[in-house]
Protein backbone atom coordinates (compact mmCIF):
# COMPACT_ATOMS: atom_id res chain seq x y z
CA UNK A 1 0.00 0.00 0.00
CA UNK A 2 2.25 2.74 -1.28
CA UNK A 3 -0.22 5.59 -0.86
CA UNK A 4 -0.23 5.47 2.91
CA UNK A 5 2.02 7.91 4.70
CA UNK A 6 3.52 5.42 7.13
CA UNK A 7 3.39 1.67 7.47
CA UNK A 8 3.48 0.12 10.91
CA UNK A 9 6.79 -1.46 11.76
CA UNK A 10 6.75 -5.14 12.56
CA UNK A 11 4.79 -5.16 15.79
CA UNK A 12 5.23 -7.62 18.59
CA UNK A 13 2.12 -9.09 20.18
CA UNK A 14 2.24 -6.73 23.15
CA UNK A 15 2.20 -3.60 21.00
CA UNK A 16 -0.50 -5.01 18.71
CA UNK A 17 -2.73 -5.80 21.69
CA UNK A 18 -2.13 -2.35 23.16
CA UNK A 19 -3.06 -0.55 19.94
CA UNK A 20 -6.11 -2.74 19.38
CA UNK A 21 -7.12 -2.21 23.02
CA UNK A 22 -6.89 1.55 22.60
CA UNK A 23 -8.96 1.33 19.41
CA UNK A 24 -11.55 -0.74 21.29
CA UNK A 25 -11.70 1.83 24.08
CA UNK A 26 -12.11 4.54 21.47
CA UNK A 27 -15.02 2.64 19.94
CA UNK A 28 -16.77 2.32 23.29
CA UNK A 29 -16.15 6.00 24.02
CA UNK A 30 -17.30 7.11 20.57
CA UNK A 31 -13.89 8.60 19.88
CA UNK A 32 -13.49 6.87 16.52
CA UNK A 33 -15.36 6.44 13.26
CA UNK A 34 -15.44 3.05 11.58
CA UNK A 35 -15.51 2.16 7.89
CA UNK A 36 -13.93 3.67 4.78
CA UNK A 37 -16.94 5.79 3.89
CA UNK A 38 -17.41 7.22 7.41
CA UNK A 39 -13.69 7.91 7.76
CA UNK A 40 -13.66 9.73 4.41
CA UNK A 41 -16.69 11.85 5.36
CA UNK A 42 -15.36 12.80 8.80
CA UNK A 43 -11.85 13.43 7.42
CA UNK A 44 -13.40 15.76 4.86
CA UNK A 45 -14.98 17.69 7.73
CA UNK A 46 -11.59 17.94 9.45
CA UNK A 47 -12.56 15.78 12.43
CA UNK A 48 -10.15 12.85 11.96
CA UNK A 49 -6.71 13.35 13.55
CA UNK A 50 -5.28 9.89 12.84
CA UNK A 51 -6.40 7.08 10.54
CA UNK A 52 -5.67 3.37 10.54
CA UNK A 53 -6.21 1.58 7.24
CA UNK A 54 -6.07 -2.18 6.71
CA UNK A 55 -3.57 -3.28 4.10
CA UNK A 56 -5.59 -6.21 2.79
CA UNK A 57 -8.74 -4.36 1.69
CA UNK A 58 -10.02 -3.88 -1.83
CA UNK A 59 -8.71 -1.15 -4.09
CA UNK A 60 -12.24 0.26 -4.20
CA UNK A 61 -12.25 0.78 -0.40
CA UNK A 62 -8.84 2.42 -0.55
CA UNK A 63 -9.97 4.75 -3.33
CA UNK A 64 -12.78 5.99 -1.05
CA UNK A 65 -10.61 6.97 1.86
CA UNK A 66 -6.91 7.40 1.01
CA UNK A 67 -7.28 10.42 -1.32
CA UNK A 68 -9.25 12.33 1.33
CA UNK A 69 -6.71 11.47 4.03
CA UNK A 70 -3.84 12.57 1.80
CA UNK A 71 -5.60 15.79 0.78
CA UNK A 72 -6.23 16.67 4.43
CA UNK A 73 -2.69 15.56 5.38
CA UNK A 74 -3.99 13.22 8.04
CA UNK A 75 -1.41 10.84 9.44
CA UNK A 76 -2.27 7.33 8.31
CA UNK A 77 -1.08 4.04 9.76
CA UNK A 78 -1.25 0.78 7.85
CA UNK A 79 -2.65 -2.21 9.75
CA UNK A 80 -2.00 -5.79 8.58
CA UNK A 81 -5.56 -7.14 8.29
CA UNK A 82 -9.11 -5.85 8.08
CA UNK A 83 -10.27 -8.77 10.23
CA UNK A 84 -7.95 -7.84 13.08
CA UNK A 85 -8.87 -4.16 12.83
CA UNK A 86 -12.58 -4.97 12.68
CA UNK A 87 -12.34 -7.33 15.63
CA UNK A 88 -11.15 -4.45 17.82
CA UNK A 89 -14.40 -2.57 17.17
CA UNK A 90 -16.84 -5.46 17.25
CA UNK A 91 -17.11 -6.06 13.51
CA UNK A 92 -16.06 -8.94 11.34
CA UNK A 93 -13.84 -6.67 9.22
CA UNK A 94 -13.31 -2.99 8.56
CA UNK A 95 -11.21 -1.20 5.98
CA UNK A 96 -10.47 1.92 8.02
CA UNK A 97 -10.80 3.54 11.41
CA UNK A 98 -10.56 7.27 12.01
CA UNK A 99 -9.49 8.58 15.41
CA UNK A 100 -11.28 11.83 16.28
CA UNK A 101 -9.77 12.40 19.74
CA UNK A 102 -6.30 13.95 20.14
CA UNK A 103 -5.45 12.12 23.38
CA UNK A 104 -6.42 8.73 21.93
CA UNK A 105 -4.39 9.44 18.79
CA UNK A 106 -1.40 10.40 20.96
CA UNK A 107 -1.72 7.12 22.88
CA UNK A 108 -1.83 5.08 19.67
CA UNK A 109 1.15 6.92 18.22
CA UNK A 110 3.06 6.33 21.45
CA UNK A 111 2.22 2.62 21.45
CA UNK A 112 3.38 2.27 17.84
CA UNK A 113 6.57 4.19 18.51
CA UNK A 114 7.19 2.10 21.60
CA UNK A 115 7.48 5.18 23.74
CA UNK A 116 5.40 6.65 26.48
CA UNK A 117 3.59 9.64 24.99
CA UNK A 118 4.07 13.07 26.49
CA UNK A 119 1.19 13.98 28.74
CA UNK A 120 -1.56 11.73 29.97
CA UNK A 121 -2.59 9.56 27.01
CA UNK A 122 -5.34 7.93 29.04
CA UNK A 123 -7.17 11.21 29.58
CA UNK A 124 -9.94 11.74 27.06
CA UNK A 125 -10.49 15.22 25.70
CA UNK A 126 -14.03 16.27 24.93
Amino acid sequence: MTELERALPTLDDTVRRKVLGLVGLGARGRLIVVGAERVAIEAGKGKVVLAIVASDVSRHSLEKVVPVLRARRIETLEWPTAAELGGAVGRETTAAIGIVDQALARGIRGAVAGATPVGDATRVSR
